[in-house]
């Protein structure tokens, strides 16, 4: 099965930054955002990945490509665990360009002949997961077992405002759950549950054919994959996979700084001295003049 992340947007909630650098190329650590996903694929045992870009986003392809120059330097100077880290993925990539930003389900019809008529996995970049199994592996699970499309789910608090996500409707008696209808940002108090669909799916053939008619009658404006998966749940072809683990939103500044800083304590190098800093500028601020 392949992999298929959708990489071309704007990133206009981290402007200025983004004029220039993607969001998905923004570090955590030592590492882009993107290859945290790169790697959750890998983990889960998907090696062809398909990655829809744009032109301004050549750094994508540049950052996954060789280094022919730099890693001979590495290698003549016997800079070993050097070399390993500058490695690209052990997998296929494709760079694929989406030259009108006409919204993700005009990204995925884009690739649908590079995809073979096959199910995928599809990963939105601003989701990142933290735990195992990866959460990949998690909806793969769920597509073995039913065959079904599949919607990675999170559940929310009940005080939270939900009203920015996709809500799934539920069938409570079902294992794997069977998604009955997914409602785009739901007034407040209108939510169908409380879980929220994040950005990881698996996408069967029928989906395509579905977005393939859905952009057919679609006027202007961003074309979705909701109305394609709110056919497969009328049909009860689309199930739910509550993962398990945690979730990092790197799609806004707020998620973003927290993602950083979550990955920053888990390095085993410069954790521990990390979260001493943190700890010690709490204390100041915390007994600063403007405390409290």
């Amino acid at each position: 099965m392949k992999g298929l992340i959708l990489a071309a947007g704007y990133g206009t909630r981290f402007l200025p930054i983004t004029k220039t650098i993607p969001k998905e190329m923004l570090p955590l650590g030592t590492r882009p955002a993107l290859d945290f996903v790169i790697r959750e694929f890998i983990e889960s045992g998907i090696r062809d990945i398909v990655i829809v870009n744009s032109r301004r986003k050549k750094t994508l392809e540049d950052y996954f490509d060789r280094e022919p120059e730099t890693e001979e330097f590495f290698f003549r100077n016997g800079m070993e665990s050097h070399l390993r880290k500058i490695q690209p993925p052990d997998a296929q990539l494709y760079f694929v360009r989406q030259q009108l930003m006409n919204g993700p389900g005009a990204a995925v019809l884009l690739v649908r002949e590079i995809l073979g008529g096959e199910p995928c996995v599809l990963a939105f970049p601003d989701d990142l997961h933290i735990g195992s199994p990866p959460l990949t592996r998690q909806l793969l699970d769920v597509h073995a077992q039913t065959g079904n499309a599949v919607l990675a789910l999170e559940a929310r608090p009940a005080e939270e405002d939900i009203s920015r996500y996709g809500v799934a409707a539920v069938r409570a008696d079902t294992d794997p759950l069977q998604v009955t209808q997914l409602v785009e940002k739901p007034a407040r108090g209108t939510e169908p549950s409380r879980l929220i669909s994040i950005g990881r799916y698996v996408l069967t053939p029928e989906v395509f054919a579905m977005l393939s008619a859905e952009q057919d009658q679609h006027a202007h404006g961003e074309f979705y994959l909701t109305p394609a998966l709110n056919r497969l749940a009328q049909s009860g072809r689309l199930s739910g996979c509550l993962y398990t683990g945690e979730r990092l939103d790197t799609g806004q500044p707020l998620g973003y700084y927290q993602a950083a800083v979550r990955v920053f304590l888990d390095d085993p190098a410069n954790g521990p001295a990390f979260l001493r800093f943190l700890q010690t500028v709490v204390a100041e601020r915390s007994e600063g003049p403007d405390a409290g």
